[in-house]
């Protein structure tokens, strides 16, 4: 992964699937109507701003990790990718220019281990400033070599924001924010639908 960006978003794009269907599930029963699919590049936007990137002509560069088996999100449009994600792009008024890859994960290897490998390799890279991980934190072994791969960093250096569902009692050098409300966005659902349910409840 050879990133050389300032601004880099990390996904687990098995996992941030499943969360999307999740919501998708409980938010229709919840509000009474069809849920369309995510958009996968408002999302990013929203998860850049999660990030603290301020406006300007960025490059944000978004690597989405992937079970090989996976060749395309179900609740996401674009899906596939090969063909619709991997090697694209799109630009932002607001934010700059989003650079998106795909990257298949080999049945053999742990993508766990393969996730907080990126990221230290990616927040060890000269130049790297923002870095947003969006990874099942929830899951203790998720969330031990996440923290590993951040011993070293310099938080002064490379501002790491984590992306979860629940907030996190055990901290680390990064900061976080809650998943659930770009995805809502990204899903079409307005605030004012939930006006009587204020938990987001996945």
């Amino acid at each position: 992964m050879n990133t050389i960006g300032k601004n880099v978003i990390l996904i687990d794009a098995d996992y941030v699937d499943q969360v999307a269907f999740r919501l998708t599930v409980n938010f229709e029963r919840m509000i009474g109507r069809r849920i369309p699919k995510a958009d996968l590049a408002q999302w990013l936007v929203c998860v850049a701003l999660d990030g603290r990137l301020r406006e300007g002509d960025n490059t944000v560069e978004v690597a989405l990790i992937h079970d090989k088996e996976r060749t395309a999100m179900d609740n996401f449009v674009p899906a596939d990718y090969e063909h619709e994600i991997n090697g694209q792009a799109f630009r932002d008024e607001r934010l700059g220019e989003f650079v998106l890859a795909a990257y298949p994960v080999e049945p053999m290897v742990s993508k766990t281990e393969f996730m907080a490998d990126a990221l230290q390799t990616v927040c060890g890279q000269k130049g790297v400033e923002r870095v947003v991980v969006v990874a099942n934190m929830e899951d203790e072994t998720v969330r031990n070599s996440m923290v590993r791969a951040l011993r070293d960093v310099d938080d002064e250096q490379v501002h790491v924001t984590m992306l979860t569902m629940q907030p996190l009692t055990a901290g680390g050098p990064f900061r976080q924010e809650l998943l659930g409300y770009s995805l809502m966005a990204a899903l079409g659902i307005r605030s004012e639908e939930l006006s009587n349910n204020s938990e987001i409840n996945p």
